[in-house]
């Protein structure tokens, strides 16, 4: 088996130290490339070359941003940039399932992140000592696992993507953070967005197959539960949302003080199912539009694409192999 080690020295947790036992313990398995990115989107390059050039594997070594990047670059030839998988385009050729295109290099996952959203939600320890044992153990019995992704705007998502009050945060805390990312940082992030939203809170019209359109100001969606995490504390926005599912949506038409603590501390609850006549939810849905009526921030797994008036989000079922 071939495979390329692709890992990001800046991620939160990992080390040169840890980078060579890594790639140490790979090596005796599999015939092993080890690249450190160091630039944005270095890791995306190193994907899809891996992807045109019939690697077998491909191993993250960072955070949930790392993961997305390699994750769009063994995808990037399965889609075209701002089409729909499912609208008879060129985006998805092959009906929208990438698993048709071909063989697509399998995904290996060791978190050196903060969160570390996607790994967590498989199963994977955030340890990288234990996290390397379970991916040589998966990889000496052959075991792998489908899972679903988002796609939104010619961009994959495999854990969450949001318009809104979310981006926002994650725009304001891309300026300020280092190597290190902490809950704290999260959290005051998102009380000045909340007080002073960089984009005011524009409007934003929800549409669903079947459904009759929605009002709200800001719109979260998932591929997975738990949406994030707030430290060692899961995010629940939609718990019944899973990598074997459509998409969740979980969207407030009012930000009012009392309606955020509410969902606040509902999100906080175990596997709590949230309610409230400000929510706007559905779960398991194939698609999701939002059309804002000025621009807000985009985000897709905690990185911030840009600003969008029209966004469609697209869940795409198998779309590809994950050693776990």
């Amino acid at each position: 088996m071939r495979a390329i080690l692709v890992v990001n020295p800046q991620a939160t947790s990992t080390t040169a130290g840890g980078r060579d036992v890594l790639a140490h313990a790979l090596a005796s398995q599999v015939k092993l490339d080890v690249v450190e990115t160091d630039y944005r989107g270095h890791a995306r390059a190193v994907a899809r070359s891996a992807a045109r050039d019939g690697i077998d594997l491909v191993v993250a070594h960072g955070g949930d941003g790392t993961v997305n990047e390699v994750v769009n670059g063994l995808l990037a030839d399965a889609v075209t940039s701002g089409a729909s998988p499912r609208a008879g385009g060129s985006a998805a050729r092959a009906g929208g399932n990438p698993a048709e295109l071909g063989p697509i290099p399998a995904l290996g996952v060791v978190p050196g992140g903060s969160a570390n959203v996607f790994a967590r939600a498989l199963g994977i320890s955030a340890d990288s000592f234990e996290a390397t044992h379970q991916l040589l153990n998966a990889l000496e019995n052959d075991r792998s696992r489908r899972v679903g992704l988002g796609l939104a705007d010619g961009h994959w998502f495999t854990f969450n993507a949001g318009l809104g009050w979310d981006a926002d945060v994650v725009g304001r805390v891309a300026k300020r953070r280092g190597k290190q990312t902490t809950a704290g940082l999260y959290m005051r992030a998102a009380v000045r967005s909340y007080f002073r939203p960089p984009l005011g809170r524009p409007a934003l019209t929800i549409r669903i197959p079947g459904e009759e359109p929605a009002e709200a100001l800001t719109a979260f969606v998932s591929n997975t539960d738990p949406w994030s995490y707030l430290g060692e504390r899961a995010v629940h926005l939609n718990p019944g949302c899973s990598f074997e599912t459509g998409l969740g949506l979980f969207a407030l038409n009012g930000l009012g003080l009392p309606t955020v603590f509410k969902h606040v501390r509902q999100a906080l609850a175990t596997k709590s199912n949230q309610r409230g006549r400000r929510l706007v939810r559905h779960d398991d849905v194939p698609m999701i539009r939002i059309d804002a009526a000025e621009p807000v921030n985009f985000q897709v797994d905690g990185d911030l694409v840009g600003q969008r008036t029209r966004v469609e989000f697209f869940s795409v079922p198998d779309a590809l192999s994950v050693i776990v």
